[in-house]
């Protein structure tokens, strides 16, 4: 009998409506909020790279981004709360994000090909250069017994 009353108790509290978040009056657009959203993401991979440096120009990159945007973070809070009551349209929403932080990658990738091609390039300049002035010693110098 104990076990009816806890399971009747269970059921009664588990079966509370839930309200969804009103719209706020100050809504930020669906596009909108998935640009803050993505450089929300980019500044928080940024402060786990290089944390020190960030803070050592005592910038403060929410700030940056809801000025950027001309938001305040209450305003961002609700929006993201209201967006995030529907889950298709949030999950839409990190479909895009996603989508656009994949097309940034190719190009970083490209750009870091682009750079290190360019860089082996001014390497092999420099080597012959080196070898023709004679003041970097060559590998056979290097490799020659000094003892003898």
């Amino acid at each position: 009998m104990k076990y009816v009353y806890l399971i009747l108790l269970i059921f009664a509290f588990g079966c509370q409506s839930v309200e969804k978040a009103e719209k706020p009056d100050n809504l930020i657009p669906e596009e909108k909020m998935v640009n803050i959203m993505m450089e929300s993401y980019l500044s928080n991979a940024a402060r786990s790279v290089n944390n020190r440096k960030i803070r050592s120009y005592g910038l403060k990159l929410d700030s940056v981004i809801y000025a950027k945007y001309n938001v305040d973070s209450t305003q961002v809070i609700k929006s993201n709360n209201y967006y995030a009551a529907n889950l298709e349209t949030y999950e839409s929403m990190f479909k895009t994000i996603e989508e656009r932080l994949k097309i940034l990658k190719k190009k970083a990738d490209s750009v870091q090909e682009i750079k290190e091609a360019n860089k082996s390039e001014e390497e092999i300049t420099k080597d012959s250069l080196n070898e023709q002035s004679g003041l970097v010693p060559t590998l056979e110098a290097l490799s020659q017994d000094s003892i003898r």
